[in-house]
C-alpha cells in the first residue's frame, strides 16, 4: 500500500502530538510545520522526532505555507495551529485573528492553488457557540461567539465551508468540544488545576486563584479526539462534526476530583480571583455528538473522572512523587 503524506500544523502542540502519534501508527510520513524559535518548543513530540518531519513556516506568511504544501506533498493536511488561548486573545485580537482566521484561509488557498485533491481539516471550537440559545450544542446550533478567539474559530469555520461549496474541495470541520491530557499547555485552567494540586501535594505551594468555578463544560480527552480528526478525512464526502462526550461539568467538579485524587479538600486550598473571569463569560457547553456516532462511528474511551486522574497522576510524576 502507498505511503499517504500528512501536514499538521501546530504539530508541537497537545493535539498535533497525539494526531502524529495516531497517524504514524497508521503508516503515515508525517510532516509538521514549526514557527523558528531560537529555543525550539518540541516536548510534546519529543519521542517521535526521528520519525516525523518538520518544516519551518509561520500562519501570518503565505509563502512559508506554501514551501510546506510542495514540501510535504500531503494527500492531507490538518490545520491545528492557532492562538488558542481564550484570555490571551482579548489581549491580542488581531493577532489572534491573523493566526486562527486567516492562517486558516492561507492554507486553504494554497491547497486550492497547488492541489484541489489534497483534504483539508480545519481545527473547529466549541467556543463559537458562546453564548448559547440551545443545549445541547449540534451541528445546526447558531453561532454567538463571546470572544475574540471565537470569533477567529467561526471565520475559519466559515472559510472552509466556503472553499468545500465554491470549489468542491474535500474540506471538514471539527467542531470539538473541550479536550485536556497532560500534554495541555500550563495556562489553560485543567493543567494550571493539576499542576497546582501536584505543587500544593508537594508542599511547593499553598494555594490556586482561580475564576469562575461554576462555568461547566464538556470535557473529553485529546487522544481520543485525534481519531475523529482522521475519521473526518476518509469519509466519502465532506462534512462539519461536533465531537463531544455528551457529558457536562463544572470547573469546580474537576478541582474536587483533582484534589480528592491526593487526598486534600480543594476549599481549604482554592481562592476565586476576580482577575481571572473572562469579560464575557461562556457558561455552559454540553455537545451532541450523535452525528459523529452515526457517520464516523466514533465515540470516546476515556471517561471524565479516569481523564482528571491521568492528568494530576502525570503532573504528580513531574514533581517525583509518583
Amino acid at each position: 500500500m502507498e505511503t499517504k503524506n500528512a501536514l499538521i500544523t501546530g504539530i508541537t502542540g497537545q493535539d498535533g502530538s497525539y494526531l502524529a502519534e495516531f497517524l504514524l501508527e497508521k503508516g503515515y510520513s508525517v510532516f509538521g510545520l514549526v514557527r523558528r524559535l531560537s529555543t525550539p518548543n518540541v516536548t510534546n513530540i519529543s519521542h517521535i522526532l526521528r520519525d516525523v518531519h518538520l518544516i519551518e513556516g509561520d500562519m501570518l506568511d503565505q509563502s512559508s505555507i506554501d514551501h510546506a504544501l510542495r514540501t510535504s506533498a500531503p494527500a492531507e493536511v490538518y490545520n491545528l495551529a492557532a492562538q488558542s488561548f481564550v484570555a490571551t486573545s482579548w489581549q491580542q485580537p488581531v493577532l489572534t485573528g491573523e493566526i486562527n482566521a486567516l492562517g486558516a484561509v492561507r492554507l486553504l488557498q494554497g491547497i486550492h492553488s497547488l492541489n484541489a485533491g489534497i483534504r483539508f481539516y480545519q481545527a473547529s471550537s466549541s467556543e463559537m457557540f458562546g453564548k448559547i440559545e440551545e443545549s445541547p450544542q449540534n451541528e445546526r446550533t447558531r453561532f454567538h461567539p463571546r470572544s475574540p478567539y471565537g470569533i477567529s474559530k467561526v471565520y475559519a469555520y466559515w472559510a472552509t465551508v466556503n472553499y468545500r461549496e465554491s470549489y468542491g474541495m474535500f474540506c471538514a470541520n471539527g467542531i470539538l468540544f473541550n479536550h485536556e491530557s497532560p500534554r495541555r499547555g500550563i495556562e489553560f485552567v485543567t493543567r494550571k488545576i493539576t499542576d497546582a494540586v501536584a505543587q500544593i501535594h508537594n508542599g511547593l505551594a499553598q494555594e490556586l486563584r482561580l475564576g469562575n468555578l461554576d462555568a461547566q463544560r464538556d470535557w473529553g480527552f485529546a487522544g481520543d479526539y485525534v481519531r475523529a480528526m482522521w475519521l473526518m478525512l476518509q469519509q466519502d464526502q465532506p462534512d462539519d462534526f461536533v465531537i463531544a462526550t455528551g457529558v457536562a461539568h463544572s470547573v469546580r467538579d474537576f478541582v474536587d476530583l483533582a484534589f480528592r485524587e491526593v487526598g486534600l479538600d480543594y476549599r481549604e486550598h482554592v481562592v476565586v480571583d476576580p482577575a481571572f473571569f473572562r469579560p464575557a463569560e461562556v457558561q455552559f457547553l454540553l455537545g451532541d455528538a450523535t452525528k459523529a456516532h452515526r457517520q464516523l462511528g466514533w465515540y470516546p474511551k476515556v471517561a471524565f473522572p479516569d481523564l482528571v486522574r491521568i492528568m494530576v497522576q502525570d503532573d504528580l510524576r513531574r514533581y517525583g512523587t509518583v
